[in-house]
């Protein structure tokens, strides 16, 4: 298919520089099978299940990956400190991360970035567009720990532009059901909206809570270059399914109950698992790439907030409910000011031949 099936346009008004409050408090737009539209709010959620379904969450923790770091005087060649921002984006082994860093031209192959005395990286590799190998002197969970502390919530680049990352961020960028395996360089942000009174809600209304951890790499934010959506080739991914956790859907399914995935992440991980209907692949790394044709598996419904134009997750949640329905769902949300990406609103979008 075209790239440009999948544009529309989106008033720069629209998008969400912070959350509601209360996070439930968001609005949230259900598109049913037949691409019916209703308008609700995050805490009707309960009241749109039913008893036995099942709501499946990333519980990813994101790391406080945005950084400033120190090249430091060369004693050669003039000049003095060198200021960097620095957004790791992809883990490579238990001490080295790829990161994009701003002004990456002031650095060479062995440079020194400092973030603290003791807390340190080289630079082992260098491409275009500022995308750099860093080496740390810290591995495995120490590594993490030191990450988290002296950096900040990686929020996407459209809020960042605009403004600051700040203390209100470390809360409002991290989902209330994060674990401590922490690994992502963006939140899964449909999991942003829960709170607490929800969960108990969902709780008291019988919807079953299933867990699984799919690490969010900043791919997510990448554009699509190409276009045609065949030459476009997706960013990778790593996700871990729980034995347990697989069991449970798996009967779930079989005795015909609906599985609702919240965010595109836990559908990427959840369908990138399938064979003949089940779970079967537990733990692996996906670059699934799903555009309109695409069978699903396992999932019937999906939470998932408003999609930048021309990307891979508007692409996405046209394959799950059709390009024409979500065409329409979009000008509707547009229509009635629903905000837009990562602090936006929300949507509860049903498979097409789902009962609902």
């Amino acid at each position: 298919m075209k790239v440009s099936d999948f544009d529309f346009d989106l008033p720069e008004e629209c998008i969400a520089l912070r959350p509601v409050s209360t996070k439930d408090s968001a609005k949230l737009l259900q598109v049913s099978s037949k691409g019916e539209l209703l308008d609700y709010c995050v805490k009707d959620l309960p009241n749109l299940l039913v008893r036995g379904d099942v709501l499946v969450i990333n519980e990813t923790r994101v790391l406080h990956a945005a950084l400033n770091g120190t090249r430091k005087a060369r004693e050669y060649g003039g000049g003095g400190d060198v200021n960097l921002n620095i957004n790791l984006h992809a883990p490579v082994s238990k001490n080295e991360w790829r990161a994009f860093i701003r002004p990456a031209k002031r650095l060479k192959i062995d440079d020194i970035v400092y973030f603290s005395d003791d807390f340190y990286a080289v630079v082992y590799d260098k491409l275009q567009n500022g995308d750099v190998g860093l080496r740390f002197n810290l591995s495995g969970i120490t590594l993490k720990k030191a990450i988290d502390k002296f950096g900040k919530p990686p929020i996407p680049p459209y809020i960042s532009r605009k403004r600051p990352a700040d203390e209100s961020d470390v809360d409002d960028y991290q989902t209330i059901y994060a674990s401590e395996n922490s690994g992502s360089v963006a939140a899964p942000t449909a999991g942003l909206h829960f709170t607490d009174t929800l969960f108990k809600e969902l709780n008291l209304k019988g919807i079953q809570i299933e867990r699984l951890t799919l690490h969010v790499s900043a791919g997510t934010f990448l554009p699509v270059k190409t276009s045609d959506t065949k030459d476009h080739h997706m960013h990778t991914e790593s996700y871990e399914i729980p034995p347990d956790t697989a069991k449970r859907i798996n009967s779930a399914k079989s005795e015909g109950r609906r599985i609702i995935a919240v965010g595109t992440t836990t559908l990427r991980a959840l369908e990138s698992s399938a064979r003949k209907g089940n779970i079967t692949k537990l733990a692996d790394k996906t670059n699934i790439f799903i555009t309109p044709g695409f069978k699903f598996e396992i999932i019937d419904g999906l939470m998932t907030n408003f999609h930048l134009p021309r990307s891979t997750l508007f692409m996405l949640v046209s394959a799950l409910s059709g390009l024409k329905n979500m065409r329409f769902a979009y000008l509707h949300a547009i229509e009635n000011k629903y905000r837009f990406y990562s602090y936006g609103d929300t949507s509860l979008l049903w498979k097409s031949g789902t009962l609902k």
